[in-house]
Order: structure tokens, then sequence, then C-alpha cells
């Protein structure tokens, strides 16, 4: 079996923010500890044809079944992602079609593949790239029962905004609440959508922006793009803050058993 160095350092982390943790600090009682939070954003606008739609789903059924996506997981900080899959097209139209999924081995992996390889078209509407940036913003924003040391929004699609939503402004929300976003524009529809993504859809600690040249690279891309996202190397304070709440965690834990058992010896 791999050993994962990313485990270690976080063990150390927890111990140290323990020690500095205020009593006040509260955390979800179920909260899991992640690397990784990533929202999978899928474009399905009226300009993605049913062949296109097929292809990019196969790209990400045959992502998650790779060993390269595979060993990225499990090398990742903490060992583990959770991540959740989101069809968007015009305002309004954004449905999480795979909901919040833990993946820490090979079996959750190929059974998070499996999820996507059976979900239908969710939607064939207008582009609305800023209120898809702003569902899945929220879908990191709630308590999804995940606590991750980094946030991402991984954005593809294959046009620019024609609702007239500030996409520059939903991505810079996100990224003022904590959260990278990175771009996957599928090229070949509209010139230039590679610029337009790196300038108004990419943001955040080390977002970058990855272009597919056609929808049957689409999968190669992908698999690139998700490894690379995957093992980032997150920011010294977010590894902290994620300490912090993981050691909040535990302390609500230990006091939940300890009323508990007074409980019990009351009753």
């Amino acid at each position: 079996m791999l050993s994962n160095p990313w485990k270690s350092a976080a063990t150390g982390l927890l111990a140290a923010a323990a020690l500095a943790l205020p009593l006040t600090l509260a955390t979800p009682a179920q909260a899991i500890p992640v690397g990784l939070e990533l929202v999978l954003a899928i474009d399905v606008s009226g300009s993605v044809d049913s062949g296109e739609f097929n292809l990019q789903k196969l790209g990400y059924v045959q992502a998650f079944q790779s060993a390269a996506v595979q060993n990225a997981i499990l090398s990742s900080q903490v060992g583990s992602i959770a991540v959740t899959f989101v069809q968007w097209s015009g305002a309004g139209q954004q449905q999480q079609t795979v909901g919040w999924t833990l993946i820490n081995n090979t079996t959750t992996a190929n059974s998070f593949a499996t999820a996507v390889n059976n979900i239908s078209r969710a939607f064939s509407g207008s582009t609305g790239i800023a209120s898809a940036i702003a569902y899945s913003t929220a879908l990191l924003g709630a308590n999804n029962g995940f606590e991750g040391i980094r946030k991402t929004i991984d954005v593809s699609g294959d046009g620019s905004e024609n609702e007239n939503g500030n996409v520059a402004g939903a991505r810079n929300a996100a990224v003022a609440a904590g959260i990278t976003i990175n771009g996957l524009p599928i090229l070949g529809s509209e010139s230039g959508l590679d610029t337009y993504y790196a300038n108004n859809v990419q943001g955040g600690p080390n977002s970058f922006t990855l272009a597919a040249s056609n929808f049957t690279t689409f999968a190669t891309a992908i698999e690139q793009k998700l490894v690379r996202e995957i093992t980032a190397v997150p920011e010294p304070a977010s590894i902290a803050l994620f300490g912090l709440g993981m050691a909040g965690l535990g302390l609500v834990r230990r006091r939940a058993r300890r009323q508990s058992a007074s409980l019990a010896l009351a009753a």
C-alpha cells in the first residue's frame, strides 16, 4: 500500500491546532475530513448536442475509473475527496444530478463513475455560467457533510455567458468565500473561449484553465484536469484552518460522548 505523507502532516496539524483551539469553537458533528470538496459543473446548454453530452459524460466516467485519477485521490491530502456532479444551462437551470460522494478508494471511485454514467440530461437552454457558479458556490457553503482543506468548482462548457449574467462577479464572490474555480473550455464553436474562461471564470489560489480542443478530446483533458486539481498543494492558511476545524470536531464529539455517559449514569 502507498504511504501518504499528507496524512501524517494532517495528524500533526490536528494535534497542534487542538492546543490553540478556543473552547467555544464548534464544527458540524458529522463532518467528514477530506482533502478536497469538488463540484463538477457540466454545461448542458442547447449548443451541446446529444452526442457531445454523451462524450462529456463518458469523459468523467473514464476519468474516475482511471488509475491516474484514483491514485491522485489516494495520494492527496487526507487520502480522500468529496465530489458532486452538477448539470447547468440557463438561469434557474441547475441540477445536482449526483449528490455529495466520498471517494477514498477504488471502489468508491468506480461507484461514482457508475452514478455519473446513469444520469440523464437535465436541460438544453441558454448558457448561464454566472448562475452555475453561484449555484455551485452555495453547494460548497452549505453543510454538505464534509470538511475539506480545499474547495473547488470545476466548470466545463463550450460557450460564453449569453444571459447577461456577471460571470466575473460570480467568480469573485466564490473566491471571496475561499473557493477556487478551474475552467475547462471546449473549443471549436466559439473563438477565444479559452481566453474568456481564463479572464472571467478562473479564479482563486492555484486556479487554472485547461482547454479541450473539441468534444472528442474532452476525456483526455478532464482526466488531466482532475489529477492537477486533486493534487494541488493547499495554501498554508487553508491547512491551518482545516486543522482547527477538525480539532473542534473532536471536541464536539468528546463532549457529546461525555454528556451521553452522564445521562446514562443519572438514569
